[in-house]
């Protein structure tokens, strides 16, 4: 039987994640500690651990069809590889930072400095569209002790929460890039496998839209019922019931959490009342 093979992390906070998404797809991993290759029980999948910056040419040599990976290390290391769904996780920023008593005004002050990097081509990159030219000391590890013990004026990193650079007495001067991880696939994918991705991309599609929106039920006095719906940005028209009690009705949606706070706040506004809000585990169009 053919299975498609996938890359995700080895260890880390990406590999959670990417497991995590796999399991809420309804697909389940038989692996043990340590192990670099396990098998799904209930999906056509194999799943090989391994190192985020070999991913790239694991792709390319077709030793794996797609991979879970941060986009960032797409960018540096393979861009002629195709992105087939941003999964909306592990969300960072590469930047540039510098040492805070750095006086700093735009990346022109840059010109001719060390930067410390391990992603020399973004930097490079980047500070050629800007007309710059730097002197790049890559490292493979920690780069924000760089400034500290004289190796470089700057450093270039991912940054999350921003408290690596705080305590390295570093700030953010610029943000090149922001990054998230991604479902990247193989240039020489073959056509049977391409058929097993669609129907993960089907799970992954309904995954990620539940993990964006919200149930709504509520109760609405039926003379502000049309006021009401209106408000509401269900993905069609929302499900109106009628209740027990004359003159009022249930009213069922669906709101995205980006706006959520937003619109409950005129739902209350207009008269709603009794309202309930559910997780949804699958949103299937």
């Amino acid at each position: 039987m053919t299975k498609i093979r996938i890359a995700v992390q080895k260890s880390g906070r990406l590999n959670q994640d990417s497991l995590g998404i796999l399991k809420d797809c309804g697909i389940a991993i038989d692996n043990g500690k340590d192990q670099l290759k396990a098998a799904a029980r209930d999906f056509p999948l194999e799943v090989f651990y391994l190192r985020n910056g070999d991913i790239p040419q694991y792709l390319r040599d077709g030793v794996v069809d797609i991979a879970i990976i941060g986009e960032n290390v797409l960018i540096e290391k393979g861009e002629d590889i195709t992105i087939a769904e941003h999964l909306g996780f592990s969300k960072c920023k590469v930047s540039l930072a510098v040492p805070k008593a750095f006086k700093y005004n735009s990346v022109n002050d840059l010109e001719g400095k060390r930067i410390a990097t391990s992603y020399p081509n973004t930097v490079r990159n980047y500070l050629k569209d800007k007309g710059v030219t730097a002197d790049l000391h890559i490292i493979n590890g920690s780069v924000e002790i760089a400034p500290n013990i004289g190796l470089a004026d700057g450093i270039c990193d991912i940054v999350s929460s921003g408290s690596t650079l705080f305590k390295n007495n570093l700030k953010e001067v610029e943000v090149m890039l922001r990054s998230e991880a991604v479902l990247a696939v193989s240039p020489i994918i073959s056509e049977e496998r391409t058929k097993i991705l669609k129907k993960l991309q089907f799970r992954i599609q309904s995954v990620l839209r539940a993990r964006k929106s919200k149930y709504v039920l509520l109760n609405a006095p039926n003379d502000r019922l049309d006021e009401i719906i209106k408000i509401l940005p269900g993905m069609r028209s929302p499900t109106v019931l009628p209740l027990a009690e004359e003159g009022w009705s249930s009213v069922h949606t669906v709101i995205e959490k980006g706006t959520f706070w937003e619109v409950i706040t005129e739902l209350k506004e207009a008269g709603a009342e009794g309202i309930l809000v559910c997780p949804i585990e699958k949103m299937v169009l």
